[in-house]
């Protein structure tokens, strides 16, 4: 029997991804998204027009699903997004819902989303559905963000310090996720998922740097230029100061953590950061590699 699988944030860096992989499987997918006439999905999925904040369009979107896989991007407003979305998959009869999460959820010294996606994983685990939670570490993609000062010849601004992360392609997420959705024994069980090894920002300065062939200089910002710069880019005082407590758990090392879980549920290591990289040289305006996959 073919099953429909809803993906939420289809549009987004992890959702457009399972999307296009799940197609590429021969799966029956449909994709959340708030505006179906722009969205670029590939031929054969159904775009579902709606919001993880709007549960009307959330249920909606569920019904005659089988599987789910569940987005909720955190800011204040989202607190309650991944109990409304499992209570609209439970209600629509879904089977199977597989959470994006976060490395170190619950935990309330990394902020505002660290505490949001411990309460949606809460959710999750009470559902009385089969689950699955993913929980990524900094993706490598963060770095594109260094794109437009590098262009300009500017340092990259560095509010982490020193912090070491396990840093991990999206892409390892995106088939992690993949995996979870459509594949046996995974069910009730959490991945913590990590590249091979934890990386400052200095240290991904430098293996960006070699790749491009050129230096890569960063400049540490202090707190207080931190919730500046956020709140000059349109962030609330209240996303700010959440921020602000996840930036400092991860500068005292909260995050440096490295699993096995992508190797495991894969059968392959985890990418490295340098591999991510050199596929994406391109964006930085340096030597573009075609390693895609």
């Amino acid at each position: 029997m073919v099953v429909m699988i809803l993906v939420t944030g289809a549009t987004g860096t992890i959702g457009s991804d399972v999307v296009r992989r799940l197609v590429a499987r021969g799966e029956k997918v449909r994709a959340l998204t708030r505006d179906p006439g722009r969205a670029q999905v590939p031929p054969g999925v159904e775009a579902a027009r709606g919001h993880h904040r709007d549960l009307d369009s959330v249920a909606s979107a569920m019904t005659g699903a089988d599987t789910a896989f569940l987005v909720g991007v955190f800011k204040p407003e989202d607190a309650d997004s991944d109990r409304g979305m499992v209570e609209a998959a439970r209600a629509a009869g879904v089977r199977r819902v597989v959470k994006l999460s976060a490395i170190s959820a619950g935990d309330p010294r990394t902020g505002l989303g660290g505490i949001a996606h411990g309460h949606g994983e809460e959710a999750v685990r009470e559902s009385g559905l089969e689950w699955v939670l993913l929980r990524p570490s900094a993706f490598a993609s963060n770095t594109l963000s260094w794109a437009g000062p590098l262009r300009s010849g500017e340092p990259v601004p560095n509010m982490l310090g020193s912090g070491r992360q396990g840093v991990v392609d999206p892409r390892d997420v995106a088939e992690t996720a993949v995996a979870a959705l459509v594949g046996p024994g995974h069910a009730g069980r959490t991945y913590t998922l990590t590249g091979p090894e934890t990386l400052s920002p200095q240290e991904q300065a430098a293996t960006l740097g070699e790749v491009l062939g050129r230096r890569v200089e960063l400049r540490d910002l202090t707190p207080a230029q931190t919730r500046e710069l956020l709140v000059a880019s349109g962030w609330s005082e209240e996303s700010a100061q959440g921020m602000l407590r996840s930036v400092r758990f991860v500068a005292e090392g909260g995050n440096a953590v490295v699993t096995g879980d992508v190797a495991e549920v894969l059968g392959r290591p985890a990418r490295t950061y340098r591999e991510w990289a050199r596929d994406h040289a391109g964006a930085f305006g340096g030597p573009r590699s075609s390693g895609e996959g």
